[in-house]
């Protein structure tokens, strides 16, 4: 080989070595930063870990606050709200009646006909309405007025042609999903607005009464016979189904939970007569804290954010406001820390883009090679061509927020249990147990449990890994599909019934 071949030949192989470095390099520096993305979902995951052991702490919290709770106002993060409801429909009621569901952007207005021992509900009818813009900060005769007026169309349209004694008082069944101090079954005084309602004239008044005034204005002879929040409703319709539901969660958008507890437990309120020696109690338990519960740098940015800091740390955790939001921050870190979402993922840093049923969506696809995933980083995010494996790690992210939840909630549920003494450890703990321990039924609404097959899966895991199989065969999670309507009108049949 002549000197000219080997120059040749020795520039050929300076620039193949140099060529190979060079995509050493850059395999080293993609290592580096996918090493970086899964140590971020790596650190979350351990900072969410939920192990029995962490949700037997929760358990045992929930029953604490709900004790301290109970003794005085103010004495926990529980607000344990006193709801006048002593007595939950049983399947005897029978007759017409109506509810009014006001939620933060439509009222539903609802009609039953009950039938009696045997019957149960042999007609349910529901309309939608929405609620004008306008009205959520105008004056309470203008806001009421359209409530009345919204539910007078609605009874004569369902009673055009049916005979009715004329002038017959109608009962109905209010939900009023807002901070109401109760003064009875059927009265309460609004505490303060929520859910960009601003009626102020409102505020401090019967929202009953204002109800009840505004139906007698516009002609419909019509009596609120129980004035309850969602939650309420929820455990009332469970219990007309199955005389074993003690309590209720709502876990949705938001979350709330109650149950029935002993007269002489609510200390509060000693002296408190009930008809039947208990009373349902709305525990507001969103608020619930503890240290037990596991918080990452997430969770604490998003409330430093809020507009209602330190306030509501539960249902940041487990509710669907917050679950999207939450993954969408670690998504957002990940793409700091590394490039494997490519130069497009600017969209990751704005607020609440990804909502809750779209990370729901992502947890769950099942298509091969991850493709709904893919979809929605590119239409929802205008994130094209994220590879097989930058989307798997988005699913690793969707399930560790959604499994924390899930896992908490379930904690929560046997919180509640546990203080009633439902959750079966107490009596074996105490020695009380002779055959078999009593059955509790758990009435459940809004879509985070029903819509969501993953959360529902993780949910009911957590509770056999809480108590064991042989004492979680004994508590029933059962979906009770529209409890903040028709709940209130069974309730307004009941209450009806006793007067």
């Amino acid at each position: 080989m002549g000197r000219v071949g080997l120059g040749v030949a020795v520039g050929c192989a300076v620039v193949t070595c140099a060529i190979a470095a060079a995509l050493v390099r850059r395999r080293a520096r993609s290592w580096l930063r996918w090493g970086r993305a899964v140590a971020v979902v790596e650190g979350f995951e351990e900072g969410c870990a939920t192990p029995v052991g962490r949700l037997r702490q929760v358990v045992d919290a929930m029953a604490v606050e709900m004790y301290a709770g109970l003794a005085s106002d103010g004495g926990s993060k529980l607000k344990m709200l006193l709801t006048f409801v002593d007595t939950l429909p049983d399947g005897d009621e029978d007759g017409i009646y109506y509810a009014l569901d006001l939620g933060a952007t439509t009222c539903r207005v609802l009609r039953i006909q009950l039938g009696g021992r045997g019957s149960k509900i042999i007609n349910h009818k529901v309309e939608q309405h929405q609620i004008p813009q306008e009205l959520t900060s105008s004056t309470s005769e203008e806001f009421f007025d359209f409530i009345s007026l919204t539910l007078k169309e609605f009874v004569e349209r369902e009673e055009n042609g049916i005979n009715q004694v004329p002038d017959e008082r109608k009962e109905l069944g209010f939900t009023f999903s807002f901070p109401v101090r109760q003064l009875s079954i059927s009265s309460g005084v609004l505490i303060k607005w929520t859910k960009g309602f601003a009626i102020e004239d409102v505020v401090g008044k019967d929202v009953s009464q204002c109800l009840e005034e505004a139906m007698s204005r516009n002609g419909l002879n019509m009596h609120v016979g129980a004035l309850v929040n969602d939650t309420v409703g929820t455990l009332a319709l469970g219990h007309y189904y199955d005389k074993d539901t003690v309590a209720a969660v709502i876990i949705g958008t938001g979350t709330n939970a109650c149950y029935v507890e002993r007269s002489d437990a609510l200390i509060k309120s000693q002296g408190l007569l009930t008809n039947s020696g208990g009373m349902v109690v709305n525990m507001e338990w969103g608020n619930f804290w503890s240290a037990h519960l596991p918080k990452t740098s997430y969770d604490i940015a998003l409330d430093d954010e809020s507009p209602n800091r330190n306030e509501q740390g539960f249902e940041k955790m487990i509710s669907g406001m917050y679950l999207g939001e939450i993954a969408r921050r670690v998504l957002h870190r990940i793409a700091e820390e590394s490039d494997i979402f490519g130069e497009s993922a600017y969209h990751l840093s704005v607020p609440f883009i990804l909502r809750t049923p779209l990370m729901a969506a992502m947890h769950e696809d099942d298509s091969p090679h991850l493709r709904e995933v893919g979809r929605i980083l590119e239409e929802q995010f205008q994130m094209p061509g994220i590879s097989l494996k930058a989307r798997m790690l988005v699913v690793r992210v969707c399930d560790v927020v959604s499994r924390r939840a899930a896992r908490l909630t379930a904690a929560g549920i046997i919180g509640m249990l546990k203080k009633i003494g439902r959750d079966g450890i107490s009596d074996v703990a105490s020695g009380r147990t002779k055959g078999k321990p009593k059955r509790s039924v758990v009435a459940i609404e809004r879509g985070l449990y029903t819509n969501y097959s993953m959360f529902r899966e993780y949910t009911n895991e957590a509770i056999t890994d809480i108590l064991g199989e042989e004492l979680a065969q004994n508590v029933v999670l059962r979906v009770a599909e529209d409890g903040s309507g028709i709940g209130a009108a069974l309730l307004a049949a009941t209450y009806s019934s006793k007067r």
